[in-house]
This record gives structure tokens, C-alpha cells and sequence, in this order.
């Protein structure tokens, strides 16, 4: 369902009914122009790519980090790839400045829409493209974007820990492909 609304004279632009990614619930149609206006996407034009990073170490337990950004629950390292920059190059450089360490083995594990979900601190409509990576040594040193970090088991991450549900998604996920494979 598209709708259409003008935001300056004699330009039109499309209205975007978006879906919820996590339960696929319509949410409305929105004018990006007039969230724009009201201060609710002033610095976000267009969706905005995305990294996340499942690193595991040699035991093959999971990071998971708790960020102020998806309101106390557990999440991934990861954030935006930038201009000229590979997805893959864009992985290894913020698990470098979010946990101090050093991954190889990448793999691409899936992606993700977050479209306006709440469980983000302030509206942003994000693309996540999720990695696997493994660790052969290091220690977790965080940045000032995470307060704590977990090395756990992606069951017990599921079943004990309070993990956003793209985080949840992409465990899931990671776990159907491992157990077939």
C-alpha cells in the first residue's frame, strides 16, 4: 500500500506503509519528508546498512555486549558501514573498536529490517547484515557503547538472557544452520 503526499510545491513524494520486520505488523503510512520535519529522522534521509557480529571463540560460546542503545538488553558488536567501505571490512573494524578484538572467518548469517522499533532508544529505521566470526585469542575491551559483555552459550543466551529480538533471530537462525550442518 503506497500513498503519496506533497511536501513542497509541485514535488510529490510516496508514502511508505511499513512492516514491523520482527512480527510483521503494518505499522502506517509514513511521509519520510514530515517525520523529518517533526525532529523524529532529522539526520536519516534513507535506511541506514548495518553490521552485527556473532563472534565466537574457541569454545564456541557467544559475545553478547548490553548497550544502553537497545535499552539494557544483550546484543551484538556491530554498527554502521561506511561510505566506501565492505560490509566484511566494515564487521572487522567495528568488533575492533567496540570489543578490542581481532576476528577471522567471516560468514554472512542473514539479515534484518528494524523499522521504528521501540526497542531502540530513538526512532531510526535500520538494514542489519549479520556475521558469524571466530576468535582465536584476545581479551574484551569495550568502548564507551557497551556497559557489560558475556561469553555464554547461544542456547542458554536464548533461554537465560534478556536479548533483543534481532539478536534472538540471528541465534536462532545460527543454530538451525549448525545443527544440520
Amino acid at each position: 500500500m503506497r500513498g503519496s503526499s506533497s511536501f513542497e510545491p509541485g514535488i510529490e513524494v510516496p508514502g511508505l506503509l511499513f512492516f514491523n520486520g520482527y512480527n510483521g505488523r503494518a505499522l502506517e503510512v509514513i511521509n519520510p519528508c514530515e517525520l523529518s520535519r517533526k525532529g523524529n529522522m532529522a539526520d536519516q534521509i534513507f535506511p541506514e546498512p548495518t553490521v552485527g557480529i556473532f563472534i565466537f571463540n574457541p569454545e564456541g560460546k557467544l559475545l553478547l555486549t548490553k548497550t544502553h542503545k537497545w535499552r539494557g538488553k544483550y546484543g551484538v558488536p556491530g554498527g554502521h558501514i561506511e561510505l566506501g567501505e565492505s560490509a566484511v571490512e566494515a564487521a572487522r573494524r567495528e568488533a575492533r573498536e567496540e570489543t578490542g578484538l581481532d576476528i577471522h572467518d567471516l560468514k554472512f548469517l542473514c539479515w534484518h529490517e528494524c523499522v521504528y522499533d521501540e526497542q531502540f532508544w530513538k526512532p531510526r529505521h535500520f538494514i542489519f547484515l549479520d556475521y558469524t566470526a571466530r576468535l582465536d585469542r584476545g581479551d574484551v575491551v569495550l568502548n564507551d557503547e557497551a556497559e557489560e559483555f558475556i561469553w555464554i552459550d547461544p542456547r542458554k543466551a536464548l533461554e537465560e538472557l534478556d536479548v533483543d529480538s534481532y539478536t534472538m533471530a540471528s541465534i536462532r537462525i545460527h543454530l538451525g544452520r549448525t545443527e544440520t550442518s
